[in-house]
């Protein structure tokens, strides 16, 4: 069987990347970020470096961008009219500047400059947008940008909880892709990867390491670069379908999800559960074995990075979220994530993961 992998996004990564701006002859430079590096200057650092003629920047992006504020970033590209879009962010300020991008229907070049280590938007072909409380993927190869920048001087100054949130995204990219239906021989290679370098290296950058975290910020685009291809799985969609509805951080979400859904996916992919978490030094002779030691590392990291267990810890309040299963059940179902899920997904299981998360079981 052929196997086909493209990535057309150009990579450069270190001290001082962004430099790496200048070389893409742009003369009109819009910068899509969000107030806090807007104020704090680096977006002006960003669009110096591009050495460009004129510089705008949109500078409204917030967590979980709504479909209307990409069609008000749309409108700003449309009237600006520049030749090179620049996402300064995390994956928000990515999905939005994306999303302007590709709605805005122009010949722009888009430049990511991730400041955090999670999302892996900066090589991937999927924006989130949210929209009455639901978020939604879009994908679309249009989408991936031309120039990711993995700066490791805008990572020096991480929150903790930042480190931890965004953390727990690359080890749920890795492990949904590698299980993923379309998973294969170069997604995994990539996904193991990202995974073994995340785990190994996100205790320390927790604990203030500075020189490990350009490793984690690698591991989130190496894990982008796995499951823009092969695809995601239960749960990003749950992940997806309770974000809109109570705007815990994604990443977070994912951290509490993630065990629960690795015992539901293992009666389907517990050989490849089993072969990721060895590659990653969780040993495990036997198969079920290695798959329940992969649930309690990740389990015990979840702990260690001070991530809530349950919903409830996360501020979610569990009567709420029994109130609204048909809305939550409706939403993950209608998520393409579930659409490579290596076990179908169905309602008694989500119900089955909602149970455990809420602390009902």
């Amino acid at each position: 069987m052929l196997e086909e992998y493209s990535c057309k996004t150009k990579l450069v990564c270190g001290s001082g990347a962004i430099g790496a701006l200048g070389s893409l002859g742009a003369s009109r430079v819009l910068v899509v970020t969000d107030p806090f590096f807007m104020k704090n200057g680096t977006a002006k650092k960003v669009a110096d470096a591009a050495k460009c003629v004129e510089a705008d920047f949109f500078d409204r992006v917030e967590p979980d961008p709504s479909v209307e504020l990409a069609a008000e970033g749309t409108a700003k590209v449309r009237a600006f009219r520049p030749d090179l879009i620049v996402a300064l962010g995390g994956g928000s300020a990515m999905d939005c500047a994306k999303a302007m991008a590709y709605f805005a229907k122009g010949n722009y070049q888009v430049a990511a400059i991730p400041t955090t280590s999670g999302s892996g938007s900066e090589v991937t072909d999927f924006a989130i947008l949210t929209h009455d409380k639901v978020k939604h993927p879009l994908v679309d190869e249009k989408l991936r940008p031309d120039v990711a920048i993995l700066d490791s001087d805008l990572l020096q100054t991480l929150p903790k909880s930042l480190i931890a949130d965004t953390g727990f995204d690359v080890l749920t990219h890795a492990l949904e892709s590698y299980v993923s239906k379309g998973a294969g021989s170069i997604t995994d290679l990539l996904a193991r990867e990202a995974f073994s370098g995340a785990m190994a290296a996100l205790p320390a950058s927790f604990a203030g390491n500075t020189s490990v975290r350009l490793k984690v910020h690698l591991a989130a685009t190496l894990a982008g670069m796995s499951f823009t291809q092969a695809g995601l799985g239960l749960c990003h969609a749950m992940a997806h379908a309770l974000g809109g509805l109570y705007h815990v951080p994604h990443g977070r979400l994912n951290a509490i999800l993630l065990p629960s859904v690795v015992s539901c996916n293992a009666h389907v992919a517990g050989k490849k559960y089993a072969e990721i978490a060895r590659a990653a030094g969780i040993s495990g002779s036997a198969e079920s074995i290695a798959v329940r030691n992969l649930k309690n590392s990740l389990v015990r990291l979840r702990r260690e990075l001070g991530l809530p267990q349950t919903l409830s810890q996360a501020g979610v309040d569990p009567r709420s979220v029994w109130r609204n299963v048909p809305r939550i059940v409706e939403a993950t179902l209608a998520d393409p994530c579930c659409e490579s899920n290596p076990m179908k997904v169905e309602d008694f299981l989500i119900r089955r993961i909602l149970e455990e998360v809420t602390g009902r079981v």
